[in-house]
């Protein structure tokens, strides 16, 4: 059973991906190149869904894809802060019933959606011992072939879009493959272009075979 992190008193029922109140725990279960041991965040239930389609190599590579996920879900309420400013809406004429409610709502839901992306979570501790950035478990962004992306996220989203590859099947590869082994993760999602779930599902596990070995 994974540790529950470190709390601060002041973060208890908040959810460490995007700082919304939760209810839910998220567990992560290392992997032998996860820097990190198997450990439990507290999440709100749309942030464990994500977080349990983009384990990753770490939390905090797991963090950047659930952030990025967000991002897109919340693509509208995020450009109303590009197209709008808070003194434009409340002085625009929507008057109508339907754009009358934009009018009122509008900047509340750009900012929720903001506050939601910008959360960082609190540093990581397990019983007082630190396992965040600054102790060097983990380096923001991630360089391939000599091109530097912000993240992993990005990465695997790139060689994906560029390379016609399978989104969610690169993902789990390189969730059970590592950082080390993305370009192996590419190779293997590019000789299997085009097959089924149930092929993927057959990969995946004897990959896993094989590494238990």
């Amino acid at each position: 059973m994974p540790t529950l992190i470190d709390i601060p008193f002041e973060q208890r029922h908040t959810c460490w991906f995007c700082a919304e109140p939760s209810n839910q725990v998220f567990e992560y279960y290392r992997m032998s190149h996860t820097p990190h041991p198997s450990l439990a965040v507290p999440a709100c239930n749309e942030c464990l869904n994500l977080a349990k389609k983009n384990p990753l190599t770490s939390i905090w590579d797991c963090r950047d894809a659930v952030k990025d996920q967000l991002m897109h879900l919340y693509r509208s309420d995020l450009a109303i802060g590009i197209n709008w400013t808070e003194q434009e809406l409340q002085e625009s004429e929507f008057e109508c019933k339907i754009f009358g409610g934009f009018k009122k709502s509008a900047w509340m839901m750009y900012q929720i959606a903001q506050g939601r992306i910008n959360a960082k979570g609190w540093p990581i501790s397990l019983d007082g011992v630190l396992l965040d950035e600054e102790n060097g478990h983990y380096q923001r962004g991630f360089e391939f072939d000599g091109v530097a992306f912000t993240s992993l996220p990005k990465a695997i989203e790139h060689y994906s879009n560029t390379l016609s590859l399978d989104l969610t099947f690169l993902k789990q590869l390189v969730s059970l493959l590592g950082k080390a082994k993305f370009g192996h993760a590419i190779k293997v999602a590019r000789l299997n272009i085009g097959i089924t779930r149930e092929h993927q599902r057959k990969i995946i596990d004897e990959l896993i075979e094989d590494a238990d070995q």
